[in-house]
Order: structure tokens, then C-alpha cells, then sequence
């Protein structure tokens, strides 16, 4: 009789120090793992931070292009004006020249 209950404390210590082992292997493996996933965690954000420095330069310089059409587009129009203005007075003064010439014309018969 003594012997079963001292076998059954003797499975229970061996079961108690085994479990202890794997706990702590698992906590090892866990304190191992958890550098590499914070490492990968920092390479992820740093491709990230990456992509979005490449993605703000090329809207950068497409902003730029844009600006440079504008300003080109502005001068475009500034040219075209003057040449209207020219041409409107140009009309405009020869207009006047054929009235006179009519009122002459008039003042004559």
C-alpha cells in the first residue's frame, strides 16, 4: 500500500518538473521569436517609409511639370492676347479710317 500512493507522488513530481521544461522552452522560443518579428516589423515599416518618400518625389515632380505647363500655357495666352489686341486695334483703326473716308465721301456729294 505504501508503495502505490508513493508512486502516484512519484509520477505527479516527474509530471510537474516535465511540464515546468516545456513551459519554459516555449517561453525561449517566444523570447527567440519576438526579436525577429520586431525585426521584421521594423523592415516592413521602413519599406513602407520607403515607398511613400517615392511616392511623394514623383508627385513632387509631377507638380512641378504641371507648374511649368501652367506658367507656359500663362505666357501662351499673354501672347495671344497682345496679337488680339494688336489685331483689334488695327481693326478698329482702320475702321475709323473708312468711316471718315464715308463721311468725305458723303460731304462731297
Amino acid at each position: 500500500m505504501m508503495s502505490r500512493p508513493f508512486l502516484l507522488v512519484f509520477l505527479l513530481i516527474i509530471l510537474i518538473i516535465t511540464s515546468q521544461f516545456e513551459w519554459r522552452q516555449q517561453l525561449v522560443a517566444d523570447l527567440d521569436s519576438t526579436p525577429s518579428i520586431n525585426q521584421k516589423q521594423h523592415q516592413i515599416s521602413k519599406r513602407e517609409e520607403a515607398v511613400k518618400e517615392k511616392i511623394i518625389l514623383s508627385q513632387e515632380k509631377n507638380i512641378q511639370r504641371l507648374n511649368e505647363l501652367v506658367q507656359s500655357l500663362q505666357e501662351q495666352l499673354s501672347h495671344c492676347r497682345g496679337n488680339n489686341e494688336t489685331r483689334n486695334s488695327t481693326v478698329s483703326h482702320m475702321s475709323e479710317q473708312v468711316i471718315e473716308v464715308e463721311r468725305q465721301q458723303i460731304l462731297e456729294d
